[in-house]
């Protein structure tokens, strides 16, 4: 492992131990060792570099493979955190959402039973609205906001094809996605979205492209994989994080409107997890490693970084956000249903320097 500091004030951090290489951070006060916040990238073989327990710098080592990467590490900064918002009228799990923090949306699902339930987000309460017209769960969601969403595929069952828009008062039919899936992703708008991913029955790399009035199939992602997660800002630009190939994954993709090129994975593999943002400025959030996950990464377009967990564990929930600086989280499963939600804000982000 490697070190930074006084015999008073000082880190120990990264390293090898039974289980494997370690990303592990812990400060001295001059008596006892507290545990920090970890390395982003666990490493062994690496070096260090710092005055106290305060600031210092890690670079180099083998995750394996050898690496270049130089993490800083500080106190007193910005990092972000969740804050408890208002509970849901409906508990339930395998849901969709769209939006951002402060005006979202929540549709489908199941309470066990499947629903078309759909509530809309002011930043405070949850309202319940006019459900979908085709109940079901499993699905993906697509919007700017709780008054402009897109809902796509998902389980009726059996898995479905059918898409609906919604105006801020009501659901409509529109044309279907070319194929029926469940457990898909989705990003964009309600006129300008991504459909990729899923089960139809087996792992699909499918992605479809939607320009307001029909799906187009576009490029494979390169791994093929359902209960994943997905974050961009319309149908030319987007990630795909997470999900099971058929185990958990942390494999990341960036799609430019062509093709999808894969990126940074995450740093923990998971799938029923959630996420929210755009390609360069995202959130990814609980899921299920097993067991049910608190963790959350932040993407800032090249690598993903741990930052504050969720309060409570949770897989299979929805998420909303504009970006890596403000994101909610909302139902999902904690060991039975839940109707929680948690508001993410951020000031200063960690930052993760990487050289070639």
């Amino acid at each position: 492992m490697a070190g930074a500091g006084t015999n008073t004030s000082a880190l120990g951090f990264g390293g090898y131990s039974p289980s494997g290489v370690k990303g592990t951070t812990e400060s001295w006060n001059g008596t006892s060792w507290t545990e920090v916040n970890d390395l982003s990238t666990g490493r062994q073989f690496l070096a260090g570099a710092g005055a106290n327990n305060t600031a210092a710098l890690a670079f180099g080592g083998l995750v394996p493979p050898p690496t270049a990467a130089t993490e800083e590490f500080n106190t007193g900064v910005i990092g972000g955190a969740w804050a408890t918002g208002g509970d849901m009228n409906t508990a339930r799990n395998y849901l969709a959402g769209a939006g951002i923090q402060t005006a979202a949306l929540a549709f489908g699902g199941e309470t066990p039973t499947i629903t078309g339930i759909t509530e809309s987000y002011n930043g405070t309460n949850w309202t319940e609205v006019n459900d979908l017209n085709t109940a079901r769960t499993e699905l993906a969601g697509a919007g700017a906001d709780n008054t402009s969403a897109l809902a796509f595929g998902g389980e009726t069952p059996p898995q479905t094809a059918v898409t609906e828009s919604w105006n801020g008062t009501s659901w409509t039919e529109l044309n279907d996605l070319n194929t029926a899936r469940r457990l898909l992703a989705g990003a964009g708008t309600q006129t300008s979205a991504l459909a990729f991913g899923g089960f139809v029955p087996a792992q699909t790399a499918i992605t479809e492209s939607w320009d307001g009035t029909s799906w187009t199939e576009v490029a494979d992602l390169n791994t093929a994989r359902n209960n994943l997660a997905g974050a961009g800002a319309d149908n030319t630009s987007a990630l795909a994080f997470g999900g099971f190939v058929p185990a958990q994954t942390a494999i990341t993709e960036s799609w430019n409107g062509t093709s999808w090129t894969e990126v940074n994975d995450l740093n923990t593999a998971r799938h029923f997890l959630a996420g929210n943002g755009t390609q360069t400025s995202a959130l990814a959030f609980g899921g299920d490693g097993p067991p049910r996950l608190t963790v959350t990464e932040s993407w800032n377009g090249t690598s993903w970084t741990e930052v504050n967990d969720l309060s409570t564990g949770t897989e299979k929930l929805g998420g909303a956000g504009a970006d890596n600086t403000s994101g909610l989280a909302f139902g999902g499963d904690i060991i039975g249903l839940t109707a929680a939600t948690e508001e993410w804000n951020d000031g200063i982000q960690t930052k993760t320097i990487t050289s070639s």
